[in-house]
């Protein structure tokens, strides 16, 4: 069987032990169910690609140890489902169609919604399990294993998950090491492909050139597979209602985020800040630094080096805030409960992540202790790992929450630098139009400016305007900031109008 010689004929040994792992998973599955109780969902995206090849060995390989006359395997005996929809790429429905006849597949072919389409299927056949080619990291991998019954109020299912725990590189070694074909908008710069409406190439593939048509470097050349969903984009729709096809990265929509106030909570974990055993310095600088992008910082905390207290005080931020920053409680020690905290907020679980391994076991040598490094667990389903090339490891994204694992200002300016950077394409921390401010100083007492300031609120409610003394006999110091600075020149006035010009003077 030739995908089984070839991957026994290779050299890359993480590349056998996914094939070994999913080869096993799928055998399993071959045991639990009969031939005709078990279906396979194509869909002509890659990951879908290396399961056909993957069921053929595993099936291959089945029906050698069931002692079966193997022969040549020419048809593919599991059927197949293949959704077709007016919005697939029309090379992802050439593909499916040209590979369905190169090897012979059962096809079903459903023009309905999936969820439909399945109810009618599994009515008519006797199915009890499907191959899916999901892996940790897709929207709908969040709470999956290997093996998982379909969700409550969809059909009965049992969902087999062979390449549940392969990246983006495993599916990547296996396409080029089996020498398989596969859809050719992969070699157009597509990473992720979706539907026409939401896919573009990837931009960190784009190969700069002087010609007026942009060209792209093939999906395998992606440096970072974590990125491979960066050629996905909002649908986009026309003046009438009618869906467009996407036309760019998301990039143009930066701007027009630019008139909105986005919002972060900062979230600090650790009890030596609560003991005051330590003095919090990476809460106020990364207020600092949300304001220079024009962003409002909404909360801060500082909660225990406790599981629940983080992911309540998550639970309570992410929903009303655009981002939540963590920072402190990560590593290997008994304290560090930051990403066990950010996982129960989001309801799912620790679990290993290879690459972000390899990055560890980099970084700490033979001090790393393979699949037992707790430093490896993350948040499953949900983590996007942030690479950037001055950073030793990656940051960690979950959904709308940034772990951020600087101890010290120098570190903090790094990574933040790093993250301003890597987070511009996907609008994740959007840069805003920066805060404009004024301060004044004045003698007069807090009944004399009281209303006035009361009143002057009302009349400027796009602006904050704040009140404070650095000491009790010490002058009253207001400060105005807004993103207006004519507003801001016209509330100064207004002030001064309301009591007295020569009251007041101006910090520079």
């Amino acid at each position: 069987m030739e995908i089984d010689k070839a991957i026994r004929e290779s050299d890359d040994t993480r590349l056998k032990t996914k094939y070994n792992n999913a080869v096993y998973v799928i055998k399993r599955a071959l045991a639990l169910y009969s031939i005709e109780e078990v279906a396979f969902s194509f869909n002509g995206g890659k990951d879908s690609t290396v399961l056909l090849h993957l069921l053929r060995a595993g099936y291959f390989l089945h029906r050698r140890e069931q002692n079966c006359p193997n022969g040549v395997l020419t048809d593919f005996p599991i059927r197949t489902i293949y959704f077709e929809s007016a919005s697939a790429f029309p090379e992802i429905n050439s593909f499916t169609y040209d590979i369905a006849k190169m090897y012979g597949m059962q096809m079903d072919i459903i023009r309905s919604d999936f969820k439909s389409g399945l109810e009618m299927l599994l009515k008519a056949k006797p199915i009890r399990a499907i191959f899916l080619g999901v892996r940790i990291g897709d929207p709908t991998a969040v709470g999956q294993e290997q093996f998982s019954p379909s969700s409550l109020g969809w059909p009965s299912f049992m969902r087999v998950n062979p390449i549940l725990d392969w990246s983006y590189r495993d599916v990547w070694a296996f396409l080029l090491t089996c020498k398989v074909q596969y859809c050719s908008l992969y070699d157009q710069g597509y990473t992720s492909i979706g539907s026409i409406y939401d896919t573009v190439p990837n931009a960190l593939l784009s190969i700069s050139n002087t010609s007026s048509k942009e060209k792209f470097k093939p999906a395998y050349l992606l440096p970072d597979g974590r990125l491979e969903r960066a050629g996905r984009v909002k649908k986009i729709s026309s003046s009438d209602g009618t869906r467009l096809p996407a036309i760019n990265n998301g990039l143009d929509s930066v701007d027009s985020h630019r008139n909105r106030m986005f919002t972060a909570s900062v979230i600090g974990v650790g009890d030596e800040i609560l003991f005051g055993t330590v003095e919090d310095q990476l809460g106020p600088s990364l207020c600092r630094k949300l304001h220079s992008i024009g962003w409002l910082t909404s909360q801060t905390a500082v909660v225990r080096n406790d599981i629940d207290s983080v992911a309540e005080e998550i639970e309570r931020r992410k929903s009303t805030n655009d981002v939540v920053f963590l920072y402190g409680g990560v590593g290997p020690l008994h304290s560090d409960v930051t990403l066990a905290g950010v996982a129960k907020a989001f309801g799912v679980r620790l679990a290993p992540d290879e690459e972000f391994e390899e990055y560890l076991r980099h970084l700490i040598g033979d001090h790393c202790t393979g699949d037992r490094n707790e430093m490896a667990q993350l948040p499953e389903g949900i983590t996007e790992l942030l690479h950037h090339e001055k950073l030793p490891v990656p940051l960690i994204k979950c959904r709308n929450v940034i772990v951020l694992s600087a101890t010290n200002a120098t570190e903090l300016d790094k990574q933040w630098d790093c993250l301003i950077e890597l987070t511009v394409s996907d609008g994740c921390l959007v840069t805003m139009e920066p805060y404009s401010s004024k301060r004044l100083t004045t003698n007069l007492t807090d009944v004399e400016t009281a209303q006035p300031l009361s009143k002057l609120c009302l009349e400027f409610p796009d602006l904050y305007i704040g009140c404070f003394r650095e000491s009790r006999q010490g002058p009253l110091v207001i400060s105005f900031e807004g993103k207006d600075l004519a507003r801001i020149h016209a509330a100064v006035e207004t002030l001064c109008k309301k009591l007295h010009p020569e009251a007041f003077s101006e910090v520079n």
